[in-house]
């Protein structure tokens, strides 16, 4: 079983899908063949279970077969189970045509927030939010860096997971540090990434790593960020030790599950990415974040804003990478961009 995941994974779920697909509905129209061959000359034929089965199954292939040789048409249950059949192939073909086309273009999502503890003096004030860049390719990364440096963004903040493999994170560093923020570029560690050199290698770039730290941005604006979740040792009180009672806070933290771990009833806004809206969804319901292996708060922290018991408002975003060869299916990678408003 570990050997025919590792196997997908290496060919490519939608490539491993799609050979699948077309030899389950090739197969299924040899059925067919076979089967009417041998009625013509009134030989053993396949059991009628066995080909409904595959009908339901390679729905394209058997309705293509039913018509082409002209075999079981006349039979109401075989029509029905050859419409189940085609409906249960169109689902799949909608999802990977979604996967191969606006699942691979990068949605710049802008997002007015306001808080009553925003500074006035701030609104208008432009917070751009890249998470889960994992194996983007350079050359995208450098068009998120040249798409942003037309937005006018004050600050740009990263939600951690870059690829470590190969040192692939270091070209994605290059590109994101020229993007323009006059107000510098702020970022986390997530799960896959080594803290060993990961910091010193942003710093370098030119990047603020925050590891349980936080910083004044401008005078009733405080920026914090914590270590992740599940590799690093996530102290919000610690973060938040240099913030006044009357900033507005922001929070940085790969994983969304902090704000149900830790109290945080300080922070007026926290960001996080770590859970790809679902990475693989079926039309955008995030089956697989019902197993709690990701979050264990299940969908709650799926994709955009939700509040969590100490009052603290926070927004998950899908991220912008891919994690290896694992498609992206009705979970559009994102770039989010907030324009602060006081309330």
């Amino acid at each position: 079983m570990r050997f025919l995941a590792s196997f997908i994974l290496s060919l490519g779920i939608i490539e491993a899908f799609l050979a699948f697909f077309i030899a389950i509905n090739i197969f299924t129209f040899i059925l067919y063949f076979i089967d009417k061959q041998r009625a013509i000359k009134h030989k053993w034929r396949i059991s009628e279970k066995m080909l409904l089965f595959f009908t339901i199954i390679g729905g394209l292939g058997a309705i293509s077969a039913m018509y082409a040789v002209r075999h079981k048409t006349r039979k109401k249950k075989f029509k029905i189970a050859a419409t189940i059949g085609v409906i249960i192939a169109i689902i799949p073909i909608i999802h990977i045509a979604h996967a191969l086309t606006f699942d691979r273009i990068i949605v710049y999502r802008e997002i007015e927030f306001h808080s009553r503890n925003w500074p006035a003096n701030l609104d208008g004030y432009r917070i751009a939010f890249i998470t889960d860049k994992h194996v983007i390719p350079d050359a995208e990364m450098r068009d998120v860096a040249s798409r942003l440096n037309e937005k006018n963004i004050d600050l740009l903040l990263l939600g951690g997971d870059f690829s470590m493999g190969k040192d692939h994170f270091i070209g994605t560093m290059r590109e994101i540090s020229t993007m323009n923020a006059p107000d510098g570029i702020f970022g986390v560690e997530g799960n896959h990434d080594r803290h060993s050199n990961f910091f010193g290698i942003k710093e370098y770039f030119g990047i603020t790593p925050l590891d349980n730290i936080g910083i004044h941005i401008h005078d009733g604006f405080y920026l914090a960020g914590v270590s992740d979740l599940w590799t690093g040792r996530t102290n919000v009180d610690t973060a938040l030790l240099g913030a006044n009672d009357e900033d507005f806070v922001l929070l940085v933290s790969h994983n969304p599950d902090v704000s149900m771990r830790q109290p945080n009833d300080k922070v007026d806004l926290m960001l996080s990415g770590h859970t790809h809206a679902g990475q693989i969804t079926f039309f955008g319901y995030p089956i697989y974040l019902l197993t709690n292996h990701i979050s264990l708060y299940g969908i709650n922290f799926a994709h955009g804003f939700t509040e969590t018991s100490y009052g603290t408002t926070v927004f998950t975003s899908s991220g912008i990478g891919i994690y290896y060869n694992t498609p992206r299916i009705f979970a559009r990678p994102e770039v989010v961009i907030f324009t602060m408003y006081s309330e």
